[in-house]
């Protein structure tokens, strides 16, 4: 697509996703591309480009209140045939580019684990200038984030458990273990399933 020139960094870079083998869906994805560095499921080459790619983007990514569940927004006719014209995804709103709260604590996680938590401070004070004084709101509509979501809920449960994990793990950067797998070459592989060992 024709916003991936100007989105795409000199350096950095992230996983698309995958609609079906023939369409792929060039947004960038929050929960998948962070995911798979929590999983171990990246090369460490691809994890660092992923967090170089927000830091690079991150008035795009972070804005005014992290974290953009995807970027960019659908827009036009585009988002009602993908979200069946439910009026909270109109673009940089819901799932359509909303901002979410709760995203934080992923940011962090991946921060943490590739031993640049400067970026998940930064992250931390842009949302504590304002979710407080905000009532823990479900997410947030605009580009940058600004405007609390036109139909969010307040004093939101996973909002706050987000910043609270989030501080969590910048206080105490062991708690990672809890949710995040080790890089591991070793891993031992399953053993193969057959129909003969798999039914009595």
């Amino acid at each position: 697509p024709d916003w991936i020139f100007d989105f795409m960094p000199s350096r950095g870079g992230y996983f698309i996703g995958n609609v079906s083998p023939a369409r792929m869906d060039f947004r960038w994805f929050c929960l998948g591309n962070f995911i798979a560095i929590l999983s171990s499921l990246t090369t460490g080459e691809q994890a660092e480009a992923i967090l170089d790619l927000v830091e690079e983007r991150w008035e795009e990514l972070i804005g005014e209140m992290p974290m953009k569940v995807c970027y960019p927004a659908m827009e036009n006719q585009e988002w009602q045939i993908v979200t069946g014209c439910d009026p909270k995804n109109t673009r940089w709103s819901y799932h359509n580019g909303g901002s979410w709260p709760v995203l934080l604590w992923l940011l962090v996680a991946v921060s943490v684990k590739l031993g640049r938590p400067h970026i998940a401070r930064r992250a931390v004070e842009v949302m504590e200038k304002r979710l407080v004084k905000d009532e823990f709101p479900e997410y947030y509509d605009g580009k940058a984030g600004r405007y609390v979501g036109k139909q969010a809920r307040k004093f939101q449960t996973w909002s706050v458990a987000g910043y609270l994990v989030a501080k969590m793990l910048l206080d105490d950067p062991s708690n990672l273990r809890a949710v995040s797998l080790a890089d591991d070459c070793h891993i031992r592989s399953a053993p193969v399933l057959k129909r003969s060992n798999s039914f009595p």
